[in-house]
Parts: structure tokens; sequence; C-alpha cells
């Protein structure tokens, strides 16, 4: 048996520490099937409390309290930090990795502590011809990313990680592990996407295994204004969701340095994953867009497993092996915001926005294609809803490195503001967010949030399966044990 980890917040009073760790270890212990050893534990008064409280904690900006995780997109660090209650006990499930892949089931059980990269390599130790559909960032734990949906580079071919799940183990809030026949399709359906940590504790999932062919292509093509990158978004966006299910391609939009000193531009790189061949890539390319101006020098002809190195940004002779250590490349203070668009946004407009983001230090925007599969499923198969009608989803983020008031108040400003100037862009009623990038912002629940307080911010997530998310929490957690600032409510009789 693996334990998790558990990280202890006991008290701001370090004087009783130490007794109330004793007891807290003793009932553990007590009420467990398996002797729990000491070595799973770690308080504030152990040395290494620190660096094991970070190790997996992107946000700076946040790692100040604690929650338990399996390390999803947690962008406002609600696995690890609180601003509603405290103290704290942090489940860690980092050590829950265990990885059983089944070719001849073409599914794979994962524990929840097993990162996205691990999952990936260990369906390619035993098939070049097997993946997952799943997230682009490889150190991502797989329990809390499908949780909030999980799309990938494939999801216009086979949809989200949420969508290929056909099982899953959950701990309820009466501690009774279940699998999908013991907690029923309600519960089952409110945890593919209805967003992490409301409904019970998941220490894994059983997966299903999609076909890739052992041969596929990657590109990225950068486009600079004054390379017109303006014009060749525009049309981008008309296209982007009705290129070939098989092609995923993606905008990675920053601000760059320019060979000039002093002065920078916005570029735009469209980063593709093709499941086949180049020759068979430029032929739909020059068909459907052939405004990129993609050449066969642009692609890469790969196997699956290492299109998934391309597309998270490894360097190029990075061997697949690097999936096993389950590291972010980065670790930073930043806030993110996302939207889902449903028009062409126009090239005037689009003008502005590349003055928005020159005013600031570090801007990145990625939009990510729709369409294909994304269109074909129904927005209430899972809770997941944004399907048919979008063109492509935007992920807006601020990085920065100092830490102090100003330079967060600063940030967070910037991008508020350039939120605040896409309204007009994207539809309203209600506008649309991803759960798996929370967004404070947007609303909280503040001790026993009430349906009404928190269906702003949940019918952004959700839409009209928010009702039957709430529906669902009433019934499995009616005392609201699982909860955190945005977690599902519960109608109070």
């Amino acid at each position: 048996m693996i334990l998790p980890l558990l990280l202890v917040l006991l008290s701001a009073f370090s004087a009783t520490s130490k007794s109330v760790q004793e007891n807290f270890m003793q009932c553990l212990d007590a009420n467990s099937e398996h002797p729990i050893p000491i070595s799973a534990f770690c308080s504030q008064i152990n040395s290494s409390f620190t660096s094991v409280l970070n190790s997996t904690a992107q946000n700076l900006r946040l790692a100040i309290h604690l929650r338990f995780r399996s390390g999803g997109h947690d962008y406002e660090g609600l696995s690890y930090a609180s601003e509603i209650e405290t103290p704290f006990i942090l489940i860690d499930l980092i050590q829950l990795r265990s990885i059983n892949v089944d070719i001849d089931d073409n599914s794979a059980w994962v524990q929840a502590g097993a990162t996205v990269g691990e999952v990936y390599y260990r369906i390619s130790e035993k098939s070049k011809t097997h993946g997952f559909p799943a997230g682009l960032c490889s150190s991502l734990g797989i329990g809390g990313h499908i949780t909030g949906g999980a799309y990938g580079s494939m999801m216009r071919k086979y949809g989200l990680g949420a969508d290929n799940v056909l099982d899953a183990r959950i701990v309820d809030v009466n501690g009774e592990i279940l699998d999908r026949a013991a907690m029923g399709e309600d519960l089952f359906w409110a945890i593919r996407g209805g967003g992490g940590a409301s409904f019970g504790v998941i220490l894994a999932w059983k997966i299903k295994l999609v076909a890739v062919p052992e041969t596929v292509t990657v590109f990225t093509v950068p486009k600079t204004l004054e390379q017109g990158a303006t014009k060749i978004l525009y049309r981008w966006q008309q296209v982007a969701d009705k290129l070939d299910d098989d092609l995923f391609v993606r905008v990675v939009i920053q601000v760059t340095k320019t060979s000039q000193k002093g002065k920078r531009t916005v570029t735009t790189a469209y980063n593709a994953l093709y499941l086949g061949d180049a020759e068979r890539l430029l032929q739909v390319m020059d068909q459907s867009f052939p405004e990129l101006g993609l050449a066969r020098k642009d692609c890469i002809e790969t196997s699956w497993i290492k299109s998934v190195l391309y597309i998270a940004g490894f360097p190029s002779e990075t061997p697949p092996e690097v999936l096993l250590e389950g590291k972010s490349l980065f670790k930073n203070y930043f806030k993110a915001k996302s939207d889902f668009v449903q028009q062409p946004i126009l090239e005037t407009a689009l003008e502005k926005l590349w003055e928005m983001l020159l005013e600031e230090e570090s801007p990145l925007m990625i939009w990510n294609p729709y369409g294909g599969m994304m269109a074909n499923i129904s927005d209430s198969a899972i809770p997941f809803p944004h399907r048919k009608g979008n063109l492509f989803k935007i992920q807006y983020v601020t990085s920065w490195y100092e830490g102090s008031k100003d330079a967060t108040r600063k940030h967070m400003d910037w991008i508020k503001g350039l939120y605040d100037y896409m309204s007009a862009y994207v539809p309203t009623s209600p506008r649309g967010a991803y759960v798996n990038y929370r967004d404070l912002d947007l609303g909280m629940n503040h001790n026993n949030a009430s349906y009404t307080e928190a269906s702003v911010w949940g019918a952004m997530y959700f839409k009209g399966n928010f009702r039957r998310l709430v529906k669902i929490k009433s019934k499995v957690d009616p005392g609201n044990f699982f909860r955190h600032e945005q977690s599902i409510p519960v109608v109070l009789e």
C-alpha cells in the first residue's frame, strides 16, 4: 500500500503543535485498516515542511496556507492555500503514482498523483500506436487535471481527457472507497469535469486509450506584426475549428524583442500536432490555411511520445524519460484568466489588443482551437459545457518575479484591464471560463455559500450543468465537508 503524504498545518501556536500532531496521528492510525508510518506525516515543525509544501506549488503568489492536492492546474492555489478558513490538513497524493496499462483492453488505471507525462510515457512503453488525449503540460497531476476536463492537442480528434474516462475510485464523505458501480452514474458524471475537491478525493482513474499513428508531425511557425501577424491570425480564427480533425493548430502569443535595440513586437507562434505524416499535412494546410505559408522544412515527423515533449516545450534532443521526473518548466508569480470565443475578433480589435500586450512585461495568450470532436459531444455529456459553437478558447497569463505588493497590484490590474477589454468580443450571457484555470475574480464562496452567490461563477464554468452539480453535491456531501472558495455548494432544504 502506498500512502499519500500528509502535510499538517496544525495551529498558529507552535507550543501546542506537537501534541496536536501526535493526537491526530494516533487517531488516524487507530481508524485505518493499514499501519501508517510516521514518515507519511510532515508538519510545520519538520525541517522539510516548506520544501515539501512548495514542491508542486507553481504559483508563488499563493504558497501560504494548505489544502489537499493531486496536482491539476491549480491557478489560484486552492489545494494549498485558503482565503476563507484555517487551519488545514493537506493530503498530498503525490505518492499515489501507480500506472497499469492494459493494451489488450485499450485502457489504463492511473493513480491520482501520477503526472500526465508519466501516464503518456507508460502508455508509450507498451505501444507506439496508443495514446491519451489529455493535457499539454506534462507535469500536471492526472487526478486534479481530469476533474476539470483536461484538454490537449488531440481534443479535436478525441475530445477531452474527461470524455475518455471509464471508471474511477473516489473516497467519499463517509470514508468509503467507491468505484463507478458503487458511486452511481450521477456522481461519476459530476467528477469528470465538475471541478476538483467538491465531491470527494479522487484516488485513481481508469482511462480509455486512443489510437495514434506511428508517425505524427509537429511544427511551429512564428509570425510577427511586421510579418503580417494580424491578418494571418484573423484568418486562423475563420478556419481553426474547421480544419481536419487530425490537426490541432494553437496560437501562442507573446511579446518579443526585435533586432532594433529597445524595441519590442508581438509574435504569434502557430504550434501544431498532426496525426499523420508531413506530406499529408502539407496538403491539408494548402487546402485549408495556405495563408500561414507552411513549408516542408517547418515540419518535423516524429513519434507521438516525442510530440508530447515538443508541444510541452522541451529542447529537441530531450529523451522521453524526462517525463518521469514530473517537473514543471516554470515556477513564478502569475495570474491567469480564460475566455471562449464564438465570433472572429476583427483586425481593428486585434491591433488594440497588441497595444495592450506591449504595455506589459511578460504577457502570454494561448488560443486553442475547437471544432472536430469537441463540437460533436453534447454540452451535458459531462459537466464541461463548452462545446459546439466555440471557435477557440483563450488563456490570458501575466507573470512576474518580484513578489512585492506593488508589483503584484500592477500586474493584477493589467490583466483585469485586458479581460475587461475582451468582454466586447466574447459571449456574456454568461461569459465562459475554464474551471481548470480557476479565477477567484469571478466570485468566491464565503463559509456556507448560497446557490445564488455561487451561481455567478458556477454558470461561467459549467453553464446549465451547474444546477445538476449542486443537486448531486447536496446528495453525496450534504454537510459540505469537501469545500473551498469555488467548490460546488450545497442547497439547504
